[in-house]
């Protein structure tokens, strides 16, 4: 799929289709009611026999239009302009993508006139490129016949085009962002969906050192030895029951010049290639979906690919604490004392909270390069989902700084986060008779909040939030399948933090 824009009179543009919009209550975009004027009137006519009432998805294709060079215009109802957000947006681009007919290819957008509230023309081209690309990925890789093969031929041969009336930077700009953004996406989701007897700890390592040679990102993967060499204790722990070895994977991009070493931004991402709940194990329902648990790795290697297509002048460490949580006669079992990489013991209560043993010595291993920020990503609580459903990922931090960057992030990139507090008066939750803390809070109370109350204790003094992604990081069900969040808001976080 290609990208491009051309300040050209939309008449003119040669393509196989021009898309152009229709609103429910303003009628048609100021580009429509040109190729109207030119055409004498087509699509008035549509409007007038109830062809085109602007219902939001609505479409109709008008072919052959007089003194237009595209043989198709694809008038697409946007819905009322009142309710035209985000989601319109991206829904708009999708269904004309999909309804504009057989055999098209190229496709002009002028959707610079497809006004959201609050919303620039770079968030304009860039939301188009990360729309288009959704709507064409697939997740069939495995899958023993080719089904979609006549349409990933047509994608990969799809042309599209954003008019403009003059050269815009912004619109360029925009437009390689969201083809950068939209890369990291897919290698999350694609690394989401593979099932957890392909996409092992050690398939992550691999995909880690490819993402190394092909952008330039220095890679280290330690093994258990290693592991076991620098006290991880608590993050061991968790692999006991596995025949799969564990790898620390640690990535470093540095696009900050000049003299000396830029503090990095640190991404951490709980990398669970497959969580059973261990000796605590999980019921069996859906349990496939805990292939899903290494998403936070998954965010971190989609994020640092934009970050390196973008070259942005900033340094990042993405650290990833890879490993199996599975029960046997080895494995951890609840009321086990284990000891973290910082020195602190923790009373394992559950062997089924176990994101927050692997992060605690993720997060203690990285301060060892003196990040101006750390944020973890995991998919670590059912209690995030609880509270926040699949719309907002949940944000804890105790710099409202940090945080007030990670929100700002996430409403220019649409993809939401909503924050919850890290008060020290939870941390009573994680009392001990026996360690210095246990893995668990309260049954029913906090778990999300407790959670980052846990991991707050390896981070004190460091500015950090922490992402549960729990809720956001993949979708059950008919639309079963991971959506590569939140690689968006934290591409833009570092876009607005290198700038």
């Amino acid at each position: 799929m290609e990208f491009n824009t051309k300040a050209v009179a939309p008449e003119s543009i040669k393509a196989d289709c021009l898309a152009v919009g229709f609103f429910e209550d303003l009628g048609m975009t100021a580009t429509a009611r040109r190729i109207d004027r030119i055409s004498g009137g087509a699509i008035r006519a549509a409007a007038a026999s109830g062809d085109m009432k602007g219902k939001r998805g609505s479409i109709i294709v008008l072919r052959g239009l007089a003194g237009v060079a595209c043989s198709r215009v694809a008038v697409l109802g946007l819905g009322k302009s009142t309710d035209f957000g985000d989601k319109a947006y991206s829904d708009a681009v999708t269904a004309t993508l999909r309804g504009c007919g057989a055999g098209v290819n190229a496709v002009a957008f002028a959707s610079t006139d497809w006004k959201v509230a609050g919303r620039t023309a770079q968030w304009n081209a860039r939301a188009l490129v990360l729309a288009a690309r959704a709507s064409a990925f697939r997740s069939d890789e495995l899958k023993s016949k080719a089904s979609t093969a006549i349409d990933d031929d047509r994608n990969a041969k799809q042309r599209i085009t954003v008019l403009a009336d003059k050269r815009d930077r912004a619109l360029e700009t925009g437009l390689q962002q969201g083809q950068a953004i939209a890369n990291g996406l897919e290698l999350t989701k694609r690394l989401g969906n593979l099932p957890g007897n392909v996409c092992t700890p050690d398939f992550l390592a691999a995909q880690a050192r490819r993402l190394g040679r092909e952008w330039g990102l220095k890679v280290q993967v330690f093994d258990r030895r290693q592991v076991a060499a620098l006290g991880m204790g608590s993050f061991l722990s968790v692999t006991n029951g596995s025949v799969q070895p564990p790898r620390f994977i640690v990535l470093r991009y540095q696009g900050a010049g000049g003299a000396g070493f830029a503090a990095p931004v640190a991404l951490v991402g709980k990398g669970i290639t497959f969580d059973s709940g261990g000796i605590s194990l999980k019921p069996g329902s859906a349990m496939d979906e805990m292939k899903y648990d290494m998403c936070g790795a998954g965010t971190v290697l989609g994020t640092l690919r934009a970050v390196a297509e973008l070259k942005l002048p900033i340094n990042v460490v993405g650290v990833i604490p890879a490993c199996e949580n599975l029960p046997s006669g080895s494995a951890t079992k609840p009321g086990d004392i284990v000891t973290s990489m910082s020195g602190q013991t923790i009373e394992v209560l559950n062997t089924d909270a176990e994101g927050r043993l692997v992060l605690c010595d993720a997060l203690t291993y990285v301060q060892r390069f003196k990040p101006a920020a750390i944020v973890d990503i995991a998919t670590l609580t059912g209690a995030c989902v609880v509270a926040l459903g699949n719309v907002h990922t949940g944000l804890f931090s105790t710099d409202d700084a940090l945080a007030g960057e990670l929100l700002s992030a996430a409403s220019a990139a649409g993809d939401t986060a909503w924050r919850m507090p890290v008060d020290e008066e939870y941390q009573d939750q994680l009392k001990s008779n026996f360690a210095d803390m246990a893995n668990i809070g309260l049954p029913g109370n906090a778990g999300a909040v407790t959670a980052a109350c846990f991991l707050a204790r390896y981070v004190r003094g460091q500015s950090w939030a922490h992402l549960d992604i729990a809720g956001t990081a993949w979708r059950g069900g008919a639309a079963k399948g991971a959506t590569g969040r939140p690689v968006p808001l934290l591409t833009e976080f570092l876009i607005k933090r290198a700038g």
